[in-house]
């Protein structure tokens, strides 16, 4: 290791005449550095409009697709129905009755001081059965066994007075958790070979026991009153799908048929298209500003011209228009104005939603259909920009990554490089100070010698 002496000898700063001359050395490097830093903040704003496109052409090919824009809502003149739709519901709209209310399946037992064993079963309609053991035959132990096992039916245990004995005494009443035909049951004190015997007593033949709900579906009848009378049922009281995306929730009977209904909510499809436009807008909006080109005057009056992120950027104005072309180019001949999707003199792109409900309103269809021809070439334009694999601006995000994968490669060697520089240096100008303290001993040597000469001269006279 090479140790700096810094002018111990020569006076010199030899450490800042080292520097400087680094310095200097070091300009090729502080160019790289300079370009690494230009092109960085370059590819981290395409990436950020990059990561635009693809948002843009993904909310895109959602309205493209078969049923994006068809927009709906659901209706009922009945307080007693509840509607609602899903996207790409068919219009219609149906009549129909509500019959009967799903409901669950409930039964209490007679008042007892404990149950006459520590086994239940129960059966289900479909013949199912479920048996029950207990720790006891305490009506408290019964019920925890019920509401751990698998029956599918809650149980509690209410007080019911005492006894002609002076015994306190309860009830056990047990509701399904489901609601429906299905999950009605018959409940038996006893194990399932008694009952499969015939010898286990049924819950609800004690005296003063009760069914308080029989298990059912609810039914509604579309159509009643005519040859096409239709009664459907479901264990709960939603239908699901009773029509396409149309589902309905009933929660009260019907004296007269109610109509429930899907139509075009232009609220919604208006809404689907002003956020595509915003999208577009704050898109372009971005790329505008990397490209604007400022000017300033400097004091003693000199302008300056400074270009933005994105100016000479080909590869992102070939973007921007092929997005404004998409979305501004006619459609069968029609301007995109006509649904109330306009473009300023400057380049942007608004949208007027009462131009577009007037046009809805008119010709829902055709409407639907040039909004359909807009978005899918929106989604084209901006799927052919950021493809991960084939968009043009990710290739070009691709390159200037190699770039800067390059300049800082050379930047790393530089540093290689300039550390070797230093070392010569420091090795020089300690050579130097070296040869200067020699120099100077011998000039001390030599001085001594003639001092000793002149003193001996001076002593012979």
């Amino acid at each position: 290791m090479t140790l700096g002496i810094n002018g111990l000898v020569s006076g010199l700063d030899t450490a800042s005449i080292i520097n400087s001359l680094i310095q200097v050395a070091a300009g090729p490097q502080t160019q790289l550095k300079s370009q690494a830093g230009t092109q960085t903040a370059l590819m981290a704003a395409m990436q950020t409009v990059n990561a635009g496109f693809a948002s843009l052409a993904a909310k895109a090919a959602d309205l493209t697709k078969p049923g994006g824009l068809a927009l709906v809502k659901a209706a009922s003149s009945s307080p007693a129905i509840t509607a609602s739709a899903s996207s790409g519901a068919s219009v219609t709209s149906l009549d129909l009755s509500v019959t009967q209310l799903a409901q669950s399946h409930s039964v209490v037992s007679a008042a007892m001081a404990a149950a006459p064993g520590t086994s239940m079963t129960f059966v289900k309609a479909d013949g199912t059965k479920t048996e029950v053991t207990a720790g006891s035959a305490s009506l408290d132990d019964m019920a925890l066994a019920i509401n751990n096992s698998d029956a599918g039916i809650s149980a509690v245990t209410v007080a019911a007075g005492k006894d002609t004995d002076g015994n306190t005494t309860y009830r056990l009443q047990l509701t399904s958790r489901q609601t429906g035909a299905a999950a009605a049951f018959t409940a038996y004190f006893g194990n399932a070979a008694e009952v499969d015997g015939g010898t286990a007593p049924k819950l609800t033949d004690a005296a003063t026991s009760a069914v308080l709900s029989q298990g059912q579906d609810a039914q509604v009848t579309l159509w009643a009153g005519t040859a096409a009378a239709t009664t459907i049922t479901s264990a709960s009281n939603t239908f699901t799908g009773i029509a396409p995306g149309l589902d309905i929730t009933v929660n009260a009977r019907t004296d007269t048929p109610a109509t429930v209904s899907v139509a075009s909510d232009t609220d919604k499809v208006s809404a689907a298209a002003g956020s595509l436009v915003a999208g577009i807008s704050s898109l372009l909006g971005s790329i505008k500003s990397g490209t604007a080109v400022s000017t300033t005057v400097g004091a003693n009056g000199s302008s300056t011209v400074t270009g933005g992120v994105f100016t000479g950027q080909s590869s992102v104005t070939m973007a921007r228009d092929r997005l404004y072309g998409a979305v501004s180019d006619p459609v069968a001949g029609q301007s995109p104005s006509g649904i109330g999707i306009n473009t300023t003199k400057d380049g942007d792109i608004t949208f007027d939603p009462a131009a577009f409900a007037a046009a809805y309103a008119k010709d829902p269809g055709g409407v639907t259909t040039a909004l359909q021809t807009i978005t899918g070439r929106v989604a084209a334009a901006a799927a052919s920009v950021s493809d991960p694999v084939n968009g043009t601006l990710t290739q070009r995000i691709q390159g200037g990554q190699k770039t800067i994968d390059s300049l800082n490669s050379q930047i790393s060697d530089w540093d290689g490089r300039l550390a070797a520089k230093r070392s010569t240096l420091q090795a020089q100008y300690n050579s130097m100070e070296v040869q200067l303290g020699k120099l100077q001993s011998q000039q001390s040597w030599l001085n001594s010698q003639l001092d000793a000469l002149s003193a001996n001269g001076k002593s012979s006279k």
